[in-house]
């Protein structure tokens, strides 16, 4: 991380300040409407605004809470614990939290050399980044869409991404952009932010979820990712020591597809990408994407594009 923004996030506050003089417990004025243990963007992001960055809050035990934005955690150095929706997670240098609004935290006391920083998201803001997901059903796109729904199960996403140099260039470079905070950067935040969560599409073997059950799904999602021409839910189920029918309902739960469903999806958007970036013969494409049957891959692909194979190649 870049020393600027270390020195930038380092800076005791006035209210970090209170702390370390005797006062450990917040101020719930600062952070909260009432008596509900619910943080409000609306006291954390000026008015108008729909993402803001603030330094984690140091010295104190922060107790259990919700919010009604989404909230981005980036560990800048040294580590911060984290206890959400009862799971204990140590976040450490380069990692990233991401909590839905209805993730219940609490967090325990920060020192001195613990430097984190707090995305505020309204949720409205990652109507943007939409486009950056794709259409492929992913633990990602699920999050944001649930959180764009205001989905009362979202949880919370926890990126080991600390090793992973494009994802850490990008959170600097919108550090970087967001602590300059110039008028009319509103398009910026929401590019670089898409580019990360494009990025981080990239890494699901990095990524933790909120139950036993996602991570499931995470590992039914990356062998799709790397069977799509000839994986089975048979070898699947087999390989992750799972009930065959069980596995398949919890597919359909979690997902609202089928793993057939899932896998003409990868096929069928791998194909595309074939067609797109390939001058490979349309034939070719449909073994290279797990179809050996031409006329049947034609009937899906027209289906779900609502053009043949060609027309899709040759379209402006």
């Amino acid at each position: 991380m870049d020393p600027g923004i270390i020195r930038y996030f380092s800076e005791i506050t006035e209210e970090e300040k209170q702390f370390l003089s005797g006062d450990r417990k917040i101020d719930r004025t600062l952070y909260m409407d009432g008596s509900r243990d619910v943080i409000s963007g609306s006291k954390l992001l000026e008015k108008g605004k729909q993402i803001a960055i603030r330094p984690h809050t140091r010295f104190v035990h922060f107790p259990e809470h919700t919010h009604d934005y989404v909230e981005m955690v980036y560990m800048c150095r040294g580590e911060t614990t984290h206890i959400v929706n009862g799971t204990k997670i140590v976040l450490k240098q380069g990692e990233l939290l991401m909590l839905g609004q209805h993730a219940r935290q609490e967090i325990e006391p920060a020192a001195e050399e613990d430097i984190a920083v707090n995305f505020i998201v309204r949720p409205a803001f990652l109507q943007g980044i939409l486009s950056f997901l794709g259409n492929e059903e992913t633990p990602l796109r699920g999050f944001v869409l649930n959180c764009l729904s205001g989905n009362t199960e979202t949880g919370y996403l926890y990126f080991r991404v600390a090793d992973v140099l494009p994802v850490q260039n990008l959170i600097e470079n919108l550090l970087w952009t967001m602590i300059r905070d110039h008028a009319n950067r509103r398009g910026i935040y929401q590019m670089t932010l898409g580019l990360l969560m494009a990025e981080l599409l990239e890494h699901t073997d990095s990524l933790r979820l909120s139950s036993p059950e996602e991570e499931t799904i995470v590992q039914v999602l990356r062998y799709i990712e790397e069977h799509y021409r000839d994986g089975s839910l048979t070898e699947l189920s087999q390989l992750m020591h799972y009930d065959f029918s069980a596995l398949s309902r919890l597919i359909k739960n979690r997902t609202g597809k089928t793993y057939t469903d899932l896998i003409q999806e990868k096929r069928l958007s791998q194909a595309a990408w074939f067609l797109t970036n390939t001058e490979k013969r349309v034939d070719e494409i449909a073994c290279l994407s797990g179809y050996e049957n031409i006329s049947y891959f034609h009937r899906l692909f027209f289906s779900r594009f609502g053009m043949s194979p060609r027309q899709y190649r040759i379209r402006k």
